[in-house]
Formats: structure tokens, sequence, C-alpha cells
């Protein structure tokens, strides 16, 4: 094994924690609906040439129904993925490639991860069809974001300010590649360039509708709980001074889809309310059904149509067997990719068929997410990072990306609308990370090296390791 740079590492164990959790109120996923949730938490432990060693710790909702849409019940997927992360201890704690965090995810994800995932769905065939792609990339991210976290614990050093020359051997130029025709050239730059210098401290929040949220007392059960946090969309904007709004729409149903915006923002209008944004979850299969549903509000409800930032992954997330010119649609708002955006090289094939601006998610792993971030940024395109309901360690680096990145409005954040109480140990030293106020997050007080989690001031007991596994 070459260790080229001086600051160069290598992982050498893992460990895998799962955390289940329940939610307190369902939310839908497209055409699912999901009550409960299980993070993985992964520890790597990484060394450098001289042998010197330290620990990072990733985190991810294992989020089934977005990542693995089918008629299969949730339980036989989760368990999968609960398997395929097991593979993944192994094959990190024996992957032996030294480098910077971004050289060393990136070659685990297009050597190792390619080759597991491969071989993990000839051997399990218990369930009736192959674990897809994205499931996989969700699986390692929390392996990836570890790796980013140890390398900066290693050095002493916040993770963000290690992508630039001094401790990264191999410039942008090594891992992507500019749209043909365009002026654009990676020689030379890192991912620093493309950041936001210096990184916010605050961050607009955006709250979640989902398509199952009770909006007015008319739509109450009697089932909800009664926790002390808000049910309704209107006590849960005064409360947390929300200002953006993100509406979950069917996509198979243009009648209910109209309505839900309507009724969201007609409320939004009067509550104050700034910004909204559409996700029809990839569930349209033609352009014309979401530009008849926005030139029909263009002429009805003008006001509210004003207020729609941007429409997010209204087509099927897999482009290169759904190749949709969608450029009619991104001719009316900025049309973001998210489930499409598995790596830059999906980024740049949506750009040619018409989409503007692409939603970053760190469950991707923290690799991808950063060169989808380069390449997005250089070729002009918008950027957006989008929540996975991230709880606990995951939102730590879910908001320090969208700090980073420039989104086009803040940063979407949700995990306190289903499960506040998951987060407690976290938000006892990050308050301002897993409440909203004024309409936004406190990222004040991430601090210290790696990304900043402070976890030997959170008092959280893991339960016992699914797998472990050393060089």
């Amino acid at each position: 094994m070459v260790f080229r740079h001086p600051l160069d590492v290598t992982p050498v164990g893992a460990s895998l924690h799962y955390l289940p959790i329940t939610m307190r109120m369902p939310l839908k996923f497209g055409p699912e609906t999901t009550t409960e949730v299980t993070c993985a938490r992964v520890r790597l432990t990484v060394a450098d040439s001289q042998g010197k060693t330290a620990d990072g710790w990733g985190e991810t909702p294992l989020s089934v129904q977005w990542v693995w849409p089918s008629n299969l019940s949730y339980q036989a997927r989760l368990a999968v993925m609960q398997r395929f992360c097991v593979r993944l201890v192994e094959s990190w704690a024996r992957f032996e490639i030294a480098g910077h965090p971004m050289e060393v995810g990136h070659a685990f994800s297009i050597r190792e991860l390619q080759k597991v995932h491969e071989q993990f769905n000839k051997e399990h065939n218990d369930v009736d069809e192959p674990m897809p792609w994205l499931a996989a990339l969700v699986c390692n991210s929390a392996f990836d974001i570890a790796l980013h976290d140890a390398y900066g614990v290693l050095h002493g050093v916040p993770t963000y300010e290690t992508y630039n020359a001094r401790y990264m051997s191999s410039d942008l130029s090594h891992y992507v590649t500019p749209a043909e025709g365009s002026a654009v050239d990676f020689q030379g730059k890192y991912p620093e360039d493309f950041f936001v210098r210096p990184r916010p401290d605050s961050l607009p929040a955006w709250h979640l509708v989902g398509g199952k949220d009770p909006i007015d007392e008319s739509e109450l059960t009697g089932n909800e709980p009664k926790d002390g946090y808000p049910v309704l969309l209107r006590d849960w904007i005064r409360k947390n001074g929300l200002k953006c709004l993100k509406v979950k729409l069917r996509g198979d149903d243009p009648v209910w889809d109209y309505d839900r915006l309507v009724k969201v923002g007609l409320l939004a209008v009067e509550e104050g309310v700034v910004w909204l944004t559409t996700d029809f979850n990839c569930t349209v299969q033609d352009p014309s059904y979401v530009n008849t549903i926005l030139d029909r509000l263009v002429e009805e409800y003008p006001r509210l149509y004003g207020m729609i930032l941007y429409v997010e992954q209204p087509f099927p997330y897999d482009l290169e067997a759904h190749p949709i010119d969608v450029h009619s649609v991104s001719a009316r708002k900025p049309l973001f990719m998210d489930e499409s955006a598995h790596d830059w090289h999906l980024v740049k094939l949506g750009r040619s068929l018409g989409w503007t601006g692409v939603a970053l998610k760190t469950c991707k792993t923290q690799t991808g997410a950063l060169l989808s971030l380069c390449w997005a940024r250089a070729h002009g395109m918008t950027l957006m990072v989008q929540d996975l309901t991230n709880p606990m360690l995951a939102q730590v680096t879910h908001v320090l990306l969208a700090a980073h990145a420039g989104t086009i409005m803040g940063v979407e954040s949700n995990c306190m609308q289903f499960y506040p109480d998951a987060s407690l140990a976290e938000a006892a030293v990050h308050p301002g990370l897993y409440q909203r106020r004024l309409g936004r997050l406190d990222l004040s007080t991430i601090q210290g090296p790696g990304f900043g989690y402070r976890l030997d001031e959170m008092k959280r007991d893991l339960p016992a390791a699914a797998s472990e596994a050393k060089r």
C-alpha cells in the first residue's frame, strides 16, 4: 500500500450500530407511508503511515421507502439493507487504499462498492428483486462520512478545512470531467474552491408538509400524539417562525395535488410564509402533468405560483432508463434533481435533459455529494441540500453540507417534526440544530476537529455492535 502524501490515511477497522426510531407522525413517501426508521451509525478507524490512529463517526437513516420503492414489505427490504451494511463492515476494514478521504471514498465507491453490491444481489435471492444502487449508496454513506470525520480528527482540524491542495494529492480533474463544449476546467481546482467561505452559522430551515400531515382541524382523526409538539401546520409555522414549506405531492392524482398545493399555499400566505417548493417523489411520467398544475396555478393563484422557489424530482429517478426531456418544466420553474442525482455523471446527464438544479444529500456519501456540488456549481447549476429526516449525528453532517454548498435557500430539516426526542442527547450539545427558531437553524455549536460532533459531551449509550472488523 502506497502513502503518496504525508497526511494520507487508510481504513483499519469498522463497527456498526443500529438505532431504531418510531415516528410520532406518519410520513408519506410517494405511494408509501413510513412510521419507523432505523439509523445506521458507524465508527471507522483510520491510520496514517506512522501507525497513528483515530476514530470517526458517520450516521444515516436507512430510509427504505425512499431508496427502494417496491411492493415488498418494509421489513423485508430493511433486513436486506441491514445485511448489506454488515457486509460493508468487513469490506471497509480490509480496504487497503491510502489517501485523503476524497481519494479513499471515491476508490471504494468505484472499485469495492460496485463489486460488493453485484455479488450481494447474486447471493441474497431471498427476496424477489435486487437491492437498488441507491440503497447501496445510502448504506455506504455512514462509512464514508465516518472516514471524512476520522481524517479531520486524526489531524486535529475541521474536515471542511482539508478539501484543498495542502491535504489532497489529486485535484478535481482526477474525479470529474466537464460537460462537452463547456469552458469549465477542473485542473488545479479543489472542492474548497466551490465552498461558501466563511461558513454561515445560521441557515433558513424548510418544513416538510407530508402527504399525511393534517392542515386544519377538519383533518384530525383523534389519534394524533399529545406530546407537547405541534400537529397542525399552522401551529408549526407559528411555533418555529417558519418561512419555507416543502409540499409533498402524489404525482399520480392531479386534482389532489393541485388542491393540496393551493390549500397549503393559502394557509402559508395567511401566516407570512415566503417560499414554497413541490416534491412529487419520482411518480410523474410526463412533463405535461407538472406543467398543467403550474400553468393553472399561475392563472388562478399567481401569488402562490410566485412563492414556488423550485420544483423537486417529479420524474423517475433512473435517468438512464427514463431520459425524459424536461426543458418545458424548467422553463417555468427551476427543476431540481434529487433521487436522480446519485453522482456527478447523472448530474451531467440531467443537465443535458433540462434539469437546472441539484438537491444534494450526505446519504449518497460525503465524497459523492462534494463531487456533485463541485460539478454542478462549475456548470452554473443551482444547489439545495435536502433532508432524509436526519436525526442525531446525521443532522450535523447534513447541515454542514448545506452551510458550505451555497444553496438556493437554506436547508430542509424535519427531524424535529417526526421524532424530536430521538436526538435529545445530541440536542443537549447542539440545541440550535434540532429546534427551528425564527425559521432558522443555528450551527454555531459545531466546533472542533472532524465534523465537530463533540461526542465526548453527549450522553448516549449505543446498543451492542451489529458487526465489527479490523484489518
